[in-house]
């Protein structure tokens, strides 16, 4: 039998994200906030749940580090790794063994990720626990939406067209994924890539037997920019293959 998660990390990597970042971390608060009153399992249920949320600030020339060191409850670490791969693997870590040390196991820990231009809803962390303490996921392959506001219309009429409400296509993106910390580690984690490391993260979680529920409970927003902080991802989606 899994162990019911009792402690969550949140792994945010941010390059040059000093116009989004503190909308991401509010936002990030807003769902911790959320957790901490949820008790589904009785009384007490939800005080027991740790929460580490960890920004690594990688490559940054702007002020990422001290808008994200202004936020309560946030960890931020400067690094000069030059690859979103490794700056996910690098929070997770230090999300990690910050809640060892607070007596969490691995086994008990649920890795959530998202990304500094992202805004998560409230139920971003309820909607992930529950399916993971209630329906034995080991990995929850989240949805996200463009802001419409940063696409044209012909943009927005493609994006729609491709997405229906309560079907989630199990498309995986970094800025809303939640796994088990255990199988994060089982499968290698993020490594060094500089794109799709997300993607192949999955890849061998699931090879490796984990159970991998696709959920629209707890839909990211993102930016809808068109040149994004590495080449390809979903800024070179919505740029390139969205209209074609």
């Amino acid at each position: 039998m899994t162990r019911p998660i009792a402690g969550v990390a949140v792994v945010v990597p941010a390059r040059d994200e000093a116009a989004l970042i503190a909308r991401c971390l509010a936002s990030v608060r807003e769902a911790r906030l959320l957790l901490a009153g949820r008790a589904p399992d009785g009384p007490g249920r939800a005080e027991e749940v740790r929460v580490v949320t960890v920004v690594v600030a990688d490559d940054c020339s702007d002020d990422t580090a001290a808008i994200a060191a202004a936020a309560p409850d946030v960890t931020v670490v400067e690094t000069r790794l030059r690859s979103v791969g490794a700056a996910r693997s690098e929070g997770a870590r230090i999300a990690v063994e910050r809640l060892a040390e607070l007596g969490v196991p691995l086994d008990a820990v649920w890795l959530a990720n998202t990304d500094a231009d992202s805004a998560v809803p409230p139920a971003w962390l309820t909607s992930q626990l529950d399916l993971a303490d209630h329906e034995g996921a080991d990995l929850v392959v989240g949805t996200v939406r463009p802001d419409f506001a940063d696409l044209s219309d012909a943009q927005v009429a493609a994006w729609l067209s491709r997405h229906t409400p309560g079907r989630p296509n199990g498309h995986v993106h970094g800025a809303n994924l939640g796994l088990r910390a255990s199988v994060y580690v089982a499968a290698g984690g993020f490594g060094e890539l500089d794109l799709h490391e997300d993607v192949e993260l999955v890849a061998r979680a699931k090879a490796a037997g984990a159970v991998a529920v696709a959920s629209e409970a707890g839909e990211v927003l993102t930016s809808g920019r068109q040149v994004g902080r590495t080449r390809g991802g979903y800024a070179g989606y919505l740029a390139n293959d969205l209209l074609a």
